[in-house]
């Protein structure tokens, strides 16, 4: 009998916590990596629910539409948004849709973002078209001069 895949849908109480005490100075990007549902799951918000159902990357991308003006409100942009497939390098039962890069310009302006009300009333969108996913934040380092 083999166990349920476990999914990461959204932070939790130790990970939020972990991201604040990093205490990240200046731009960060967040890398998503996305593994959209078949059918989009809108059983949470049902108020969201489309008249027909849709997959779960229509409904990533009814999220993306609906957040797309508020992160550019709060200085953010979206860097890229590309489509993923099997590692080249990692394990090879695993693999993502999307992956998609998102940068604010400080872990304040991602925080305040992240927690506003009008958002938040879409991102049912994005709970019902993801089967999984990852955040990993990302800060800069100096390149070396050659």
């Amino acid at each position: 009998m083999t166990e349920p895949m476990l999914a990461y849908l959204q932070p939790t109480q130790h990970s939020g916590a972990a991201f604040m005490r990093r205490g990240l100075q200046g731009p960060v990007v967040m890398l998503n990596l996305l593994r959209f549902r078949d059918l989009a799951d809108y059983r949470a918000d049902p108020q969201l629910a489309p008249a027909t159902p849709i997959s779960g990357a229509q409904a990533f991308e009814r999220y993306v539409q609906h957040t797309l003006p508020f992160l550019q409100a709060s200085g953010g942009e979206m860097l890229l948004l590309a489509e993923a497939g099997p590692w080249l390098i990692g394990p090879q039962d695993e693999h993502w849709h999307q992956a998609l890069l998102i940068r604010q310009h400080s872990v304040e302006a991602f925080m305040a973002f992240a927690q506003h009300g009008p958002y938040l009333a879409g991102l049912g969108h994005r709970t019902a078209a993801l089967a999984d996913s990852r955040l990993l934040p990302l800060s800069a380092l100096p390149l070396p001069i050659p």
